[in-house]
């Protein structure tokens, strides 16, 4: 890093100690009310459209319990959240009861000894990846990378490895723009049951490993950290100075990571900016970060914000119903966040494929996060759907990249999107959205596209026709209908095929006749010259 970037950091954290707000204020080149002015979403990522995240930490290494296994791990009861209902028992069958070892030590048996970041950037750029994200932190506090403000990251206990300077690094190799996630500002809640004790059973009312001090560490693996680091101190110690003190550790952390791996996303959880203020503080100081090292600003913040014009939508499991006016991103996992065992999986090449495109025609991205095992590979029958979904973007690419959303997003809009509901979330967050946006996947138990329901994007004068489910003969398309002082629609190809096709036109619409041998078994796109400014009925 250059040495003018590295005073800009130590004159930043310097502000922080000074006082949070005022002195911040006045440093930055501009506040976030200017960034709200004038703003605009980098090219790389409205032309990206298909991104990899990789959602991975410690909460890996064990097999089974979900993806909130840290949090899980500390009820004998976890109510509603299902998917979390294995942690508890799992954890004490396979490493000992959480009052004697708890996820501190989970942590540390999180090696990662497998993990070959420029092999898995080499796959995910030949699967068509424009922009590839990486975990940087969970809501169980643990850094994965170098961290000068939390002591608990994966280079003092566990892999021994800066894991996001090696994804960092590789990402650059392979020239794609790269992202960080952070989940961490919910860690306070969320680590409250590790500070319980169990209330029935042999073990009943004796503490969880959360009320460990670092004195009892003395003589042990941990010696020398402190489990309040990790976990925070318990609930009945925390006082109005010690919450502040969190929050503005969680600012250095943020702005350390941002900066000092010169991110080029910094993704977050929850809704809303992070601890409110502090989090709209250091989105500013990153982008100021950014404009002072390149000029200008190339660079996201992304979420689930809204109002927010100086930072990008995210959608969680899920889409929009309509064209956005800005780029915007989805999200989507195949099984949990992290990888599990006991997990079912419920998306296969098809619905993947399907989520991507209506993502694309209403101007989004699709994140796909791939959920490897706890050595850093690929489980092997996620990688034969993820070789699919590459075999699929890459023949279908020029409808994809740098597209654009025609005038509508699709004909005879029939198909329900719905999933099988909610998955890996925060419950009481989740109640909150639109349910009709975050968390309305389709799934392999969703029923199939009618055969005549299409979508659209468009590129330069080209028209894009995306048949979700081509299993007829023939399709009608209403909204291509010939209409006055329109020029007729003179050839239609099929991308990745060479076979002629055969259509008709009336004012009735388009009917496109589907040659006998398709290219594939997913979603077919059909390509019309010359057509984005046909004017529709």
């Amino acid at each position: 890093m250059d040495i003018k970037y590295i005073i800009y950091i130590i004159s930043f954290f310097g502000l922080i100690e000074k006082g949070f707000s005022q002195e911040l204020q006045q440093h930055s080149t501009k506040n976030w009310e200017d960034f709200r002015k004038d703003y605009k979403v980098p090219k790389w990522f409205a032309d990206a459209k298909f991104g990899i995240w990789v959602h991975w930490g410690a909460q890996t290494q064990p097999k089974q319990g979900g993806g909130w296994y840290a949090r899980n791990m500390y009820q004998q009861d976890v109510g509603k959240e299902l998917w979390g209902k294995n942690a508890y028992p799992y954890h004490n069958k396979t490493y000992g009861h959480p009052s004697k070892i708890g996820y501190k030590d989970v942590v540390n048996e999180w090696k990662a000894d497998s993990l070959d970041t420029d092999a898995l950037l080499k796959y995910f750029k030949s699967l068509g990846a424009k922009y590839f994200v990486a975990l940087a932190n969970h809501h169980d506090h643990f850094d994965n990378f170098e961290s000068t403000y939390n002591p608990w990251n994966s280079v003092n206990v566990g892999p021994k490895r800066d894991i996001i300077s090696e994804f960092e690094k590789s990402t650059r190799k392979y020239q794609l723009p790269f992202g960080v996630s952070s989940h961490d500002d919910r860690f306070l809640s969320w680590w409250l049951p590790a500070f319980g004790a169990d209330k029935e059973g042999a073990y009943k009312d004796i503490p969880y490993d959360g009320r460990l001090t670092k004195e009892d560490g003395k003589g042990l693996w941990w010696e020398g950290l402190d489990p309040a680091d990790l976990y925070g101190l318990p609930p009945e110690m925390r006082d109005e100075a010690y919450l502040v003190s969190v929050k503005e550790a969680w600012v250095k952390r943020t702005v350390e990571l941002a900066t000092k791996y010169d991110v080029d996303m910094l993704w977050f959880d929850g809704y809303g900016f992070p601890y409110g203020n502090y989090g709209k503080k250091a989105s500013e100081a990153f982008y100021n970060f950014k404009l002072e090292k390149y000029g200008k600003l190339d660079a996201i913040v992304a979420g689930k914000f809204k109002d927010e014009p100086s930072t990008v939508m995210d959608v969680e499991r899920g889409g929009a119903n309509s064209i956005q006016n800005l780029p915007w991103q989805g999200t989507l996992t195949f099984t949990s966040w992290f990888y599990k065992e006991d997990r079912q999986i419920l998306h296969n090449a098809r619905t993947v494929v399907e989520m991507l495109v209506d993502m694309i025609s209403k101007n989004g991205n699709l994140l796909l996060n791939v959920e490897l095992l706890p050595n850093g590979k690929i489980p092997n029958n996620h990688r034969l759907i993820l070789d699919s979904i590459g075999a699929w973007v890459n023949m279908n690419a020029e409808a994809i990249y740098a597209s654009k959303p025609w005038t509508i997003y699709g004909d005879n809009l029939q198909g329900n999107r719905k999933g099988n509901g909610l998955a890996e979330t925060d419950l009481d967050g989740a109640k909150k959205q639109n349910n009709d946006t975050d968390f309305n996947e389709r799934t392999i138990k969703s029923s199939m596209y009618p055969a005549d329901e299409v979508r659209f994007t468009c590129k330069g004068k080209n028209l894009y026709i995306f048949v979700m489910n081509p299993k007829e003969k023939n399709i009608l398309i209403p909204s291509l209908a010939l209409q006055k002082s329109q020029r007729r629609i003179s050839k239609i190809n099929l991308l990745g095929s060479k076979e002629k096709i055969h259509f008709d036109q009336n004012q009735n619409g388009l009917t496109i006749n589907l040659p006998n041998k398709l290219p594939t078994e997913l979603v077919i796109v059909f390509k019309i010259e010359g057509l984005t400014n046909y004017m529709l009925n």
